[in-house]
């Protein structure tokens, strides 16, 4: 059989009982009539049970201490988003004339 893309000569291997079309050089892949529904069977089909690996679970760790809280530990204003200090407020015409 030659392969319809490139004319070369399809190769044949045999995969789990199936029997598929190979193109060595553009590496197609063709079925033959039938073999399309074989592979559809087998792998809708259950897989035997294999040993499977159930994980240990480790035991669950103790949670990290609670620091307690210094109310000397204050707020930074540098770290607050609403307030710039390079932005003063502005003042009312009233406040820059009587301003001494």
């Amino acid at each position: 059989m030659k392969c319809p893309i490139d004319g070369s000569d399809l190769v044949m291997t045999d995969r789990q009982g199936i029997e598929i079309d190979y193109c060595p050089k553009c590496r197609g892949v063709w079925l033959d009539r039938g073999e399309l529904d074989k592979i559809i069977e087998r792998t809708a089909a259950p897989a035997p049970q294999q040993a499977s690996f159930i994980p240990q679970q480790a035991p669950p760790s103790a949670p990290y201490p609670q620091q307690p809280h210094d109310p000397r530990q204050g707020y930074d204003a540098r770290y607050d988003q609403r307030y710039d200090p390079r932005h003063k407020k502005k003042k009312s015409l009233l406040g820059e004339i009587f301003d001494f």
